[in-house]
């Protein structure tokens, strides 16, 4: 151990309260509870609750809170700055505190070995002006053994600055992105519109596939199949029905011989192991669970011993850990008749060169200790699926034999297709795990019938069979997350690491804000745009919902993680951006205004048609530019006896005009009928009555 006698305490600063609790507990247990940290032997173990330190709000730039405007847009601070979490106060100073005692003199970054962990840290650090020198735990296990070798193996804070760098550019480029788009268009249509710099690209690829289901026009076609006794054969597609009951005619009751059959033998490569996307979309597809659900999971077994850190994008092991691996396989092979331990299949599973940050997530050593009866449900599931996964990725391949059957009948094919299964390698364990979580049955192969090519079918019947083509599928949160790591994937060199809309441990968070803002709705396992969610996506720059721009910034992001990026450009490019976006859309759409009004239109505005709504003393016109209004009080109606009503302003703004009855003389006091006639200039509105085609001409008006 680097600890000495008679060094003075390290300040360990872990991410979460469970985290330190292990954490003590490997470095010889704890000795002293206190209010917001333990003490071992020789560390004091404190922690954070996430996020301690915030980016401020724009009002700390001098930009109001509550009454947002046009004019104090873009806010780009010159320097950010950040404020304690307000619900975090007293944790935070009880860190703080801990860092400037006499009675540390090193303190270690044990956040989780991420880009937000390392954030998490460095904000507390520097916003307690800590200048004491720090060293990093990096591990991806909370085992005691992993947590020991870590301590034994600690690196120095600087060996991540660029890490940290790229977690701040983050942070400030959502701040940017975030708070002006978001202000920048509320003002626009005077609505709350949240727009975020990869929530708005993710909801883009829902609203757009929502309309291509919308706009789809199905198609009909026709197939001719014959009956051939134990099996069919079938026809390609055919357009003209008149041509498939042509054919159909042709072949009924004719012979058909058999002209061909194709045989290939194939092999199905058994899965990776499970990076955090690939573990969330398999949950979902075959448990149901979202991805914050299937997260939740994996990050409780991590804090719990059971698996390996979650929040990684490699689906490979280290070369390494082949001795503690082939343990766990060991274990997990114990009493299961559907695997066969050949140890010449594990290498297909570590590749040094292709994990980063961290390996992939299996379990843990410590998961065959535990009573996994105390585990919720979800988390019993997804600790057998990642056991599933890492058994299937070790054994042989899936290899199947397909065949390709062809008729020939009057000069036409027909044919089918089938499939034998030959080994069934790792799709025996898989298949084993899916029925103990399923009731639904295996889908039986197809045989294919024994026949030799020159073969005759005697009198086969003829039918037709009518289908429709079909509409893209609605995304599930298994389809979508596949999008979104693919986003802008044909534009980006295979040089960068990461890839997509967001990374493995944000993407479950922006599912989640997009259903809790209300612009996305769960159907079942689909995720479906709401109203607002389209209407919101309508009025968006393309730069907003460019997942090609947004998966180019998380690249840029990447890359200067590992100081291959300069933060400052980076920062620059997002600046300009959103300073582009305010000028270019200093006015909104007059055509999409009334989407985000929760009032019923009036009419159209006689000066630029745009929606007129109804307000509490007057109808004014949507358009911000436009000074067109009808007051309720005006100088004519009232001095006619009458106010301007809704259905009298339906009347105006749909005729020009609208009949009255009981109108008022101020002379003589009668009452009479008439109709008012409104006249505007595009300046200036004025009203004058109308008796039997005649006009009497008002002065006054609006």
């Amino acid at each position: 151990t680097i600890f000495k006698e008679g060094d003075l305490m390290k300040l360990v600063v872990a991410e979460k309260p469970s985290v330190a609790m292990s954490i003590a507990k490997a470095l010889g247990g704890i000795k002293d509870k206190c209010d917001g940290y333990v003490k071992t032997n020789k560390e004091i173990v404190t922690w954070c609750y996430g996020h301690l330190i915030q980016l401020a709000y724009a009002s700390a730039y001098g930009a109001p809170d509550k009454q947002w405007s046009y004019d104090t847009l873009p806010i780009l601070p010159d320097k950010f700055k950040f404020k304690v979490s307000s619900d975090k106060e007293e944790q935070f100073n009880i860190v703080s505190n801990l860092m400037h005692s006499d009675d540390v003199d090193l303190i270690i970054c044990a956040t989780d070995a991420g880009r937000e962990g390392e954030l998490i840290f460095r904000q507390v650090y520097n916003f307690a002006n800590c200048t004491k020198p720090f060293m990093r735990l990096w591990i991806s296990s909370m085992e005691e053994t992993a947590i020991r070798e870590g301590f034994n193996s600690l690196r120095p804070g600087a060996d991540f600055d660029d890490l940290y760098n790229a977690a701040l550019c983050r942070a400030e480029a959502d701040w940017i992105v975030g708070i002006n788009a978001t202000r920048l268009f509320s003002v626009l249509y005077r609505h709350k519109l949240t727009v975020g710099r990869v929530q708005t690209p993710t909801l883009y690829m829902l609203v757009k596939r929502q309309m291509e289901i919308k706009n789809f026009a199905k198609e009909k076609f026709f197939k001719v199949a014959l009956d051939c006794g134990d099996f069919e054969v079938t026809s390609d597609s055919i357009k003209d029905e008149v041509e498939a009951k042509e054919l159909q005619k042709l072949t009924d009751g004719e012979d058909a011989v058999c002209s061909s059959i194709k045989e290939e033998i194939k092999k199905e490569n058994p899965p990776k192991l499970f990076d955090l996307t690939s573990l969330q979309r398999e949950a979902n597809k075959l448990i149901g669970l979202t991805a914050q659900q299937t997260l939740d999971c994996v990050q409780s077994m991590y804090e719990k011993k059971l698996v390996t850190y979650p929040r990684t994008d490699s689906q490979y092991l280290t070369d390494d850990m082949q001795e503690s691996v082939c343990k766990i396989i060991s274990l997990l092979a114990e009493n299961r008749d559907d695997f066969n331990l050949d140890e010449k299949n594990f290498g297909k599973i570590y590749d040094n060169k292709k994990v980063s940050d961290h390996h992939a997530i299996i379990p843990t050593m410590e998961s065959f200790k535990t009573d996994i009866s105390a585990l919720s449900s979800n988390e019993k599931v997804v600790l057998d699926l990642i056991s599933t996964r890492l058994l299937c990725a070790v054994s042989p391949c899936y290899e199947f034999k397909n065949t390709v059957l062809t008729l020939t009948c009057k000069g036409k094919d027909f044919s089918t297709k089938g499939k034998t299964i030959v080994s069934e390698g790792y799709k025996a364990i898989e298949d084993k795990f899916i029925s103990s979580i399923t009731a639904k049955e295996k889908t039986k192969e197809k045989p294919i019938p024994q026949l030799y090519e020159g073969q005759v079918i005697k009198g086969v019947k003829s039918k037709i069979t009518e289908h429709f083509t079909s509409p893209p599928k609605p995304f599930t949160e298994d389809t979508l997350l596949s999008a979104m790591e693919n986003a802008g994937k044909t534009d980006i060199t295979e040089a960068v690491e990461r890839k997509g809309l967001g990374t493995p441990a944000t993407r479950a968070g922006i599912i989640e804000k997009l259903v809790s803002c209300g612009f996305v709705e769960r159907t079942k396992k689909q995720l479906i745009p709401t109203p607002a969610g389209i209407n919101l996506i309508s009025v968006m720059p393309k730069v907003l919902i460019s997942p090609k721009l947004t998966a180019d910034w998380e690249n840029e992001l990447s890359r200067m993680a590992h100081g291959n990026s300069d933060p400052s450009v980076f920062m620059q490019g997002i600046q300009n951006m959103i300073s582009k976006i305010v000028i270019e859309n200093n006015k909104p759409n007059a055509e999409k205004v009334s989407l985000f009004s929760e009032k019923k239109s009036i009419g159209n505005c006689p000066r630029c048609q745009s929606h007129v709504y109804e307000g509490k003393l007057n109808f004014y016109c949507s358009n911000q530019d436009c000074s067109f209004r009808l007051w309720k009080n005006d100088r004519f109606f009232e001095s006619q006896g009458k106010s301007i009503t809704t259905k009298v302003t339906e009347a105006l703004l749909q005729k020009g005009k609208v009949s009255l009855k009981n109108l008022k003389s101020q002379k003589t006091g009668n009452t009479y009928y008439a109709t008012v006639v409104m006249n505007d200039d595009g300046n200036k509105t004025a009203f004058s009555l109308q008796f039997n085609n005649k006009k009497r001409k008002n002065n006054g008006g609006n």
